[in-house]
């Protein structure tokens, strides 16, 4: 007697088939505990060495160097976690972090000069827990060859968009209304108490066995090229956060209302939330490659736009734009990764992806903020639009680097010419079929 085991194909990928994923709910909500810190740190930061020092000079210095620290390092924790574990790196990291950010603080409250911030923002910024690759680890691990990663990827998206609205907003309050030191203080308590309780969720932490080519197994996720293309595509991303931060403050001074400047970006980060939540919800018949490139296509004519907007409200609809066109975009790039960088490498692979999405917003706010102070806020705007033209004009001359590889045939035999024709051509069509989406396994008969 045989029977077929089959994917469900009738069910459509929606967010509540995602979360019913045996096992989902014990490391998403304990990662979602773990990353909310990582929107408080920079703006902590500015709001402490602010109050302690009178200089928004000086604040943004220390911001911008726990910002570039965390970029550098994201992909070394990130290879150190696909080879030794995430619960492995977790535990110490999270250690760490939180002696490195009290020691900030207690240097900033006791009136330290500027080197020495700076100096005590760098093992700060290093040591962040990569919380949010992980968990796209794990859904990778679980969800490997179905279309629910695509879902998996837009809810993560959705996450970390949230993270970023209530993280600075929770941060500031802490600041404002408590202590100028509470919201540093929150946040290392927070990456502790969330970053110790993922790590306890060790039934769904992906393994670390060595794979059946020993090749793979201590490759570095950047030898793939397809990666390094998606860097360049991230940083791009993250120029567009950075740019949009600086330009929109000076944008709303220029109009005479500072105030509107919360709201402006409000609605910006709101269009990517919604985009995200939409990505997650459809069934995408078109491949994640060209998915991507017409997604960053549009991500560029929208910030094309920003720099000749003269007034509040059509600086919102524009902003809220650019926000839709982020997240087709972000979430394809994240999806890919399954598609391109072997399971061994896939946690290193998601962490040069943030680290890119850091490091571009962290020039772009100095090269925006140079440019609004010389020029005004139109010129601020041309940062978002530059960055993203030559990213669009990298994906489109590379793509071919970004296509899936196919599985070699480990049962042919080089004798037999027509069964290696047949093999190739079964490869062609596998390739055919990745590009043009995720599809369902096909059904295996068993005894």
């Amino acid at each position: 007697m045989t029977s077929a085991v089959t994917t469900d194909t009738s069910a459509r990928p929606g967010y509540g088939q995602l979360l019913r994923t045996p096992g989902a709910l014990s490391f998403v909500l304990p990662g979602f505990a773990a990353r909310l810190p990582f929107g408080m740190l920079t703006i902590s930061i500015l709001l402490l060495v602010q109050h302690a020092s009178g200089s928004y000079g000086d604040a943004g210095i220390v911001s911008a160097v726990t910002g570039v620290s965390m970029a550098l390092f994201a992909p070394v924790m990130g290879k150190l976690t696909d080879r030794r574990g995430q619960s492995a790196v977790l535990v110490p990291v999270v250690l760490v972090h939180a002696t490195a950010v009290s020691a900030l603080t207690a240097l900033a409250l006791l009136g330290a000069p500027l080197w020495a911030l700076a100096l005590a923002a760098i093992p700060a910024g290093a040591s962040v827990p990569q919380v949010g690759p992980m968990v796209r680890t794990r859904w990778a691990a679980k969800l490997e060859g179905s279309p629910l990663l695509a879902t998996a990827a837009a809810f993560e998206s959705v996450t970390d968009e949230f993270t970023f609205v209530v993280g600075p907003v929770l941060a500031t309050a802490l600041c404002t209304g408590v202590h100028p030191a509470a919201g540093l203080a929150t946040e290392a308590a927070l990456t502790l108490l969330g970053g110790l309780f993922f790590a306890a969720q060790r039934s769904t932490e992906p393994k670390t066995a060595p794979t059946t080519d020993a090749g793979e197994k201590h490759a570095s996720a950047l030898s793939f090229p397809g990666l390094r293309v998606l860097i360049v595509a991230f940083l791009g991303i993250g120029a567009v956060f950075g740019g949009m931060q600086v330009s929109l403050t000076a944008f709303a001074n220029e109009i005479g209302n500072p105030g509107a400047n919360g709201l402006l970006y409000g609605v910006f980060a709101a269009g990517n939330m919604i985009a995200g939540i939409t990505m997650g919800a459809v069934a995408w018949k078109i491949g994640p490659r060209r998915r991507l490139i017409l997604g960053y296509a549009g991500l560029t004519a929208a910030a094309s736009v920003l720099w000749a907007v003269n007034s509040a409200v059509l600086m919102g609809a524009v902003g809220m734009l650019v926000g839709l066109c982020i997240a087709p975009a972000l979430i394809t790039g994240y999806t890919m990764i399954e598609q391109l960088i072997p399971a061994a490498s896939r946690t290193e692979a998601f962490t040069w992806l943030t680290g890119a999405v850091a490091f571009g917003q962290a020039v772009a706010v100095t090269v925006a903020g140079r440019l609004t102070d010389a020029h005004g806020s139109s010129y601020g705007f041309l940062v978002p639009l530059a960055a993203t033209a030559l990213a669009l004009a990298t994906l489109v001359a590379l793509r071919a680097k970004l296509a899936p590889k196919a599985p070699s045939s480990r049962i042919v035999s080089s004798s037999a010419p027509a069964e290696t024709a047949s093999a190739t051509a079964g490869e062609a069509g596998r390739e055919r079929t990745a590009e043009r989406g995720i599809g369902h396994r096909t059904p295996v008969t068993v005894d």
